[in-house]
């Protein structure tokens, strides 16, 4: 018989959703999978996830621990909420095409006309400090509130508050059909490193996994999100750290774009590079030392000893 395939996932309306592409996708290669849903870490007796240097995966932690527990054999992320450096004896199965990486902006009302007017007060909510500092560089009269929970809760939010409107990820609401009328995307606003793309992960000895999940993985995808998340690695930057990061590949090229923030959005340093596809290898790394050497090093001291 052949093994059957234990996909990890949490309950939310959008990580189930993932996880079911994931098994409709793998069972289109004639594999057979279940879905495997996962609470809690409170269970007993469990390996604890080593994270190198400390690092722990807010998303991540529960189904890391369900997994070297022999739980699970593989789980599904929103790429962006995987720590660069994954838990020991985890490794990438797979990444999936990515959707749309832009982040939106859902407003309150039918009137975007302020969006056009940089300089008009506004009331925005989001609790990404990434997307706080974006805005707040553009629209430096706007208020920030603070924008908690799963994108079901943060919509229901959107209509009980006093809120001009809240940024949402495209893909999360757009793969639940959730994606308001009054809703638009952001094109000036670079997104998270690996926004909008799925990765699977499975123990690095299980090559029963790793193969099934290597029939449904996207090169170009993994190529851009690589990229993107060594730039992210190289300035040991998380969550909490205003970083942004984009690679695209057209004509045979990488185009790679990204940015940091100071968490008041005052200061901003960028960096564009381009090269063959060939030398794709290590753009990430070598984006984030031009970074660096062109003033980015003061505005990450900035943030860390803001953050002490």
């Amino acid at each position: 018989m052949e093994r059957l395939i234990r996909i990890g996932t949490r309950e939310s309306e959008l990580a189930v959703w993932q996880a079911t592409l994931v098994k409709n996708l793998l069972s289109q290669h004639g594999y057979t999978s279940q879905l495997v849903y996962i609470k809690s870490e409170g269970d007993t007796d469990l390996k604890t996830p080593l994270y190198e240097l400390g690092v722990q995966g807010i998303f991540t932690k529960t189904l890391d621990i369900a997994m070297l527990n022999n739980k699970i054999d593989i789980a599904v992320h929103s790429m962006k909420d995987v720590p660069t450096m994954m838990a020991q004896g985890i490794v990438t199965a797979a990444v999936l095409p990515r959707a749309s990486y832009k982040d939106i902006i859902v407003l309150k009302g039918t009137n975007p006309a302020f969006l056009n007017d940089t300089q008009a007060p506004a009331l925005i909510a989001t609790s990404s400090t990434r997307r706080r500092a974006q805005w707040l560089n553009r629209y430096p009269n706007h208020n920030i509130e603070n924008l908690r929970g799963n994108v079901n809760t943060r919509l229901q939010k959107v209509k009980d508050n006093n809120w001009h409107g809240a940024i949402f990820a495209a893909a999360g609401l757009e793969r639940i059909n959730l994606r308001p009328e009054h809703a638009y995307d952001l094109d000036w606003m670079l997104p998270a490193p690996a926004q909008g793309a799925i990765v699977i992960t499975c123990l690095g000895d299980d090559d029963f996994s790793k193969s099934a999940c290597h029939k449904i993985h996207d090169e170009n995808t993994a190529i851009c999100t690589t990229a993107e998340r060594d730039y992210l690695r190289a300035l040991m930057g998380g969550c909490t750290t205003p970083i942004s990061a984009l690679a695209t590949i057209a004509n045979g090229q990488l185009h790679f774009k990204g940015n940091i923030l100071s968490l008041d959005g005052k200061k901003k340093k960028e960096v564009s590079l381009t090269v063959a596809l060939q030398d794709a290898a290590g753009l990430g790394q070598r984006a984030a030392d031009s970074l660096l050497q062109d003033g980015g090093q003061e505005i990450l001291d900035e943030v860390r000893n803001a953050q002490k």
